[in-house]
C-alpha cells in the first residue's frame, strides 16, 4: 500500500531484443542478424504499437568497431535509434551482450575495460539523449560460459580465468559509466545479471553454499560489497587478482541505479550425489565429489522455494536498490510461455504491492532467439518465438504480444491457458518416473476435440502434455451433421476452443461413399464452424494435401488454387471454401500423411511392424509427399490457435519423401532387413509437396524421423524379436 492507502501502479513493461554477439573460435554469431531484425526497421513500429515505451536495445561494440577501435560504422544504429526516438521509446543501450569484444581484445585482456570505455564515450557523444546504459550484460554468467565452462571465446576452463574475466568485465562497467557520465552526468546504470539459486542434499551443502555466494559476485563487486570480510576477497587474491582492482570498486562508480534480474527455469539447480537418479548428461562434480547437477524444478522440494518471486525478494533484500526483471522468457509452447510471463508479472506485481521497489518486467525477447537451446554452440536454426514470430515474410504477433499490450496499458491479461499452472509446477515434471500424463485442473476452461480417430487422439495427447483441459466428443452416437446435435454438444462442453477432427477420412473409400463423405466433411464442418463463429470460439479444422492434383513442379503454397482429383480431396476443398465464406475465426490446417509412434494402428507404424515381422509391403516410389509427424502438427496448430491465427496454413515437416523412401529410411534406422519392401507400380508420378508462405513452423523431416525412431524403437524391436522366435 502507498501512504494514501492505494495500491501502487503495476510495474512498467519493457521490451528486449535478443542481441547476443558471441565469438566461437574465430567466428561470430549475431542474434540481431539471425532473427532478421538487422533488415527490418519496421519491427520498431510494431513493438511501439503494443504500448511499450522502453526497450533494451543493442549498440554493441563488436558490430560498430569490429576491426579497429578507431574505425566505426554507425549507420545502422543511427537509423534505428532515430526511429525509436521518433516513436517516443526510451532506450537502455547495451554495449556488450555475452560478447568478448571485437577481435582486438577479449575477456582476459587487461586493456578490455579501457577499450570499452572509449566505445561507451563515443556512444554517449553520438546519442546524448540516451540516459540509461548496460555496458556489459550478465558479466558473471558470461564469465562462466566463456572462461569456466569454455563454451564461448576465449574458451577457458579454469577458476582463475573465470575470476579474471569477472573482474575485467566489472571494471569495464565502471570505466564505461565514468566515460558516459563525462558526456551525460545523470546517466543511469541498469546492471543485469542472471540470478538463480543452488539447492543440495546435506552431503553437498558446502558446494551449494559456495555457489550461492558466487552467484552474487558481480553485483557485490559493483555495489562495493567485496570488503575484507567478504569470503570471495581471499579467493580472488589467491587466484592472482590484484587487490587494488578489488578495492577500486569501493569508490561507488559501479553502483547500479537499477539492478536487472534475469531469471530462467534452469537458473535454479539441485545437487545430488545419487547419480543413478538422474540422466548421465547431468553427472559431474567438483574434483572431490561426484554429483548430478539438475534443474531444481524437476526435483521434489517445496515449490515456494523456487521461482521468480523468492529470487527477486532476495535481490531486493540484499542490495536495497530498485529492481527490474530485465529478461522474462521461456522457450517452450505458447501456453507455457504465457504461463511463465504471467508468473513473473504476478511475482513482480505482488512484491511491488508489498513495498519492494520493483520497477519493470521485460519481455525477452520481442523477436525470439535462435539456437539458445545449445548456447549458440550449434547451428541448427532452432528458433524460439517471442512476442513476434519472425519465421514468415513479416513478423507475426503471438499471444505474448496480446499479453504485452495488456500489461503495457496497466490491465490484467487473461487467457484460458492461464487456468493451469506451468509444467514446472504440475505433477509429472520430476526426474523419477511417474505413471500417466499430467492433467489440467478441474476448473480449467476446456478445448473440445471432435472425433475419436488417430488425429483426434494426437491432439488429445498433446493437450494433456501441455496441461490444456480437453474433452473428446463424437462421432459415435452423435450426428455432427445435424444442427441441434452440434448445438447440444457445444452447450454441454462450453469450450473456449474447438479442434474439429471428426469427418470422413478413408481416402479410397470416399469414391464409393461420396454422399457420406461430403455430408460429414462439408456439412459437418460447416455446422461446427457456424456455431463456433456465433459463439466467438477459435476453431482448428484439419485439411489435406489432397485438395491439390499433384501436377505442380514446385511445392504448393496456401495461395495456390485448389485442384482436387479425388472425392476426398473435393470434399475437403469444399469444406475449406465454406469455412472461409463464413468469415469465422477458423484455422484451416493442411498437411500431408500424418505418422506417429503412439499406436500400432498408425498406418506408417503398422507398415514398419509388418516389415519387422518379415512381411511384405508395396509402397509408392513415385508420389512425392510432405509427411508430418503428429506431435509436431498438434503443437504447431495449437500454438497458432492460441495466437489467434486464422485462414489457411500449410503445416508439414520441411522436406519431402515418397512412401517407399520414408519406409526405407525407417527400416534402416531400426536395423531391419527391408527385403520385404518393394516399390509399387504407379500410373503416373505426382508431387503433393506442401510449403508455407508463413514460414516453416515445424522441424525438418529428418529431425521428425529421428524422434519417431527413438519413440517407436521399443515397439519395433518387440515385434522383430517375436518374428525371429
Amino acid at each position: 500500500m502507498t501512504a494514501s492507502g492505494k495500491l501502487p501502479r503495476p510495474p512498467e513493461l519493457w521490451g528486449g531484443f535478443e542481441c547476443t554477439v558471441v565469438r566461437l573460435g574465430d567466428r561470430y554469431r549475431d542474434e540481431i542478424v539471425e532473427t532478421g531484425h538487422r533488415e527490418r526497421i519496421e519491427d520498431l513500429d510494431a513493438i511501439a504499437a503494443l504500448g511499450i515505451r522502453k526497450v533494451r536495445y543493442p549498440v554493441v561494440w563488436e558490430t560498430i568497431s569490429p576491426d579497429r577501435p578507431d574505425e566505426s560504422d554507425w549507420s545502422w544504429h543511427d537509423a534505428r535509434l532515430k526511429r525509436l526516438r521518433e516513436l517516443g521509446v526510451e532506450v537502455i543501450a547495451g554495449l556488450v551482450h555475452h560478447g568478448s569484444g571485437p577481435r582486438y581484445t577479449d575477456l582476459l585482456d587487461p586493456a578490455f575495460p579501457g577499450l570499452l570505455a572509449r566505445h561507451a564515450e563515443r556512444v554517449a557523444r553520438r546519442y546524448p539523449w540516451i540516459e540509461e546504459f548496460t555496458p556489459v550484460n550478465e558479466p558473471l554468467t558470461t564469465a562462466r560460459f566463456s572462461a569456466l565452462y569454455g563454451h564461448w571465446y576465449p574458451h577457458a576452463r579454469d577458476e582463475r580465468s573465470f575470476l579474471t574475466a569477472t573482474i575485467i568485465q566489472c571494471r569495464a562497467v565502471v570505466e564505461a559509466m565514468r566515460a558516459v557520465r563525462k558526456v551525460t552526468p545523470h546517466a543511469r546504470l541498469i546492471q543485469t545479471e542472471d540470478l538463480g539459486k543452488t539447492f543440495a542434499r546435506r552431503r553437498l551443502a558446502h558446494q551449494a553454499e559456495f555457489e550461492n555466494l558466487r552467484r552474487w559476485l558481480s553485483l557485490d563487486l559493483l555495489t562495493g560489497g567485496v570488503d575484507d570480510r567478504h569470503p570471495f576477497r581471499r579467493i580472488l587474491c589467491d587466484h592472482g587478482i590484484d587487490a587494488a582492482h578489488i578495492d577500486g570498486f569501493r569508490a561507488g562508480d559501479g553502483m547500479p541505479d537499477v539492478i536487472g534480474i534475469n531469471h530462467y527455469l534452469t537458473s535454479e539447480r539441485y545437487l545430488d550425489e545419487r547419480l543413478d537418479h538422474y540422466p548421465p548428461h547431468m553427472h559431474g562434480g567438483n574434483g572431490r565429489q561426484a554429483y548430478a547437477d539438475a534443474e531444481a524444478v524437476r526435483v521434489r522440494m517445496s515449490p515456494e522455494l523456487l521461482g521468480p518471486r523468492p529470487r527477486l525478494a532476495e535481490a531486493h533484500e540484499r542490495y536495497k536498490l530498485p529492481i527490474a526483471v530485465t529478461e522474462a522468457h521461456h522457450g517452450c509452447t505458447r501456453d507455457e510461455q504465457l504461463r511463465w510471463l504471467d508468473e513473473v508479472w504476478r511475482a513482480a506485481t505482488s512484491l511491488r504491492e508489498e513495498g519492494a521497489d520493483i520497477r519493470a518486467v521485460t519481455i525477452w525477447s520481442m523477436l525470439g532467439a535462435v539456437d539458445w537451446n545449445s548456447l549458440l554452440t550449434r547451428e541448427t536454426g532452432f528458433y524460439e518465438p517471442g512476442a513476434f514470430d519472425v519465421r514468415g515474410a513479416a513478423p507475426r504477433p503471438t499471444a505474448l504480444a496480446q499479453a504485452a499490450r495488456a500489461y503495457a496499458s496497466g490491465k490484467r491479461f487473461d487467457h484460458p491457458v492461464l487456468d493451469v499452472e506451468g509444467w514446472w509446477r504440475r505433477p509429472g515434471r520430476h526426474y523419477r518416473p511417474q505413471r500417466g500424463l499430467p492433467t489440467a485442473g478441474r476448473n480449467a476452461r476446456t478445448v473440445l476435440i471432435t472425433g475419436t480417430g488417430r488425429l483426434a487422439r494426437a491432439f488429445a495427447r498433446i493437450c494433456a502434455h501441455r496441461g490444456l483441459a480437453h474433452v473428446m466428443a463424437g462421432p459415435h452416437g452423435l450426428d455432427l451433421t445435424h444442427p441441434d446435435r452440434v448445438d447440444e454438444m457445444l452447450a454441454g462442453v462450453n469450450p473456449w476452443a474447438v479442434v474439429h477432427c471428426a469427418g470422413f477420412s478413408n481416402v479410397r473409400g470416399a469414391e464409393a461413399e461420396r454422399e457420406r463423405c461430403f455430408r460429414e466433411n462439408v456439412l459437418g464442418t460447416e455446422l461446427i464452424a457456424a456455431q463456433c463463429a456465433e459463439r466467438g470460439l477459435p476453431l482448428i479444422a484439419p485439411s489435406t494435401d489432397h485438395v491439390f492434383d499433384g501436377e505442380n513442379d514446385r511445392p504448393y503454397l496456401e495461395s495456390d488454387p485448389v485442384s482436387p482429383v479425388t472425392t476426398f480431396g473435393a470434399s475437403k476443398a469444399e469444406a475449406e471454401r465454406r469455412l472461409m465464406a463464413l468469415g469465422s475465426d477458423a484455422l484451416v490446417v493442411r498437411t500431408g500423411p500424418v505418422f506417429s509412434a503412439w499406436s500400432e494402428r498408425d498406418s506408417f507404424t503398422r507398415a514398419v511392424l509388418q516389415l519387422a515381422r518379415g512381411g511384405r509391403i508395396a509402397a509408392s516410389d513415385a508420389a512425392h509427399l510432405s509427411p508430418c509427424y503428429a506431435p509436431d502438427l498438434a503443437h504447431a496448430a495449437l500454438d497458432l490457435m492460441i495466437d489467434g491465427a486464422t485462414g489457411v496454413r500449410h503445416l508439414a515437416n520441411p522436406g519431402s519423401a515418397t512412401p517407399y523412401a520414408l519406409l526405407e529410411r525407417a527400416v534402416r534406422a531400426f536395423g531391419l532387413d527391408h527385403v520385404g519392401l518393394e516399390p509399387s507400380e504407379e500410373a503416373r508420378p505426382l508431387a503433393r509437396v506442401l510449403q508455407s508462405e508463413h514460414g516453416d513452423l515445424l522441424p525438418p523431416l529428418e529431425n521428425a524421423l529421428r524422434r519417431y525412431h527413438e519413440e517407436a524403437r521399443g515397439l519395433v524391436q518387440k515385434f522383430a524379436s517375436q518374428s525371429a522366435a
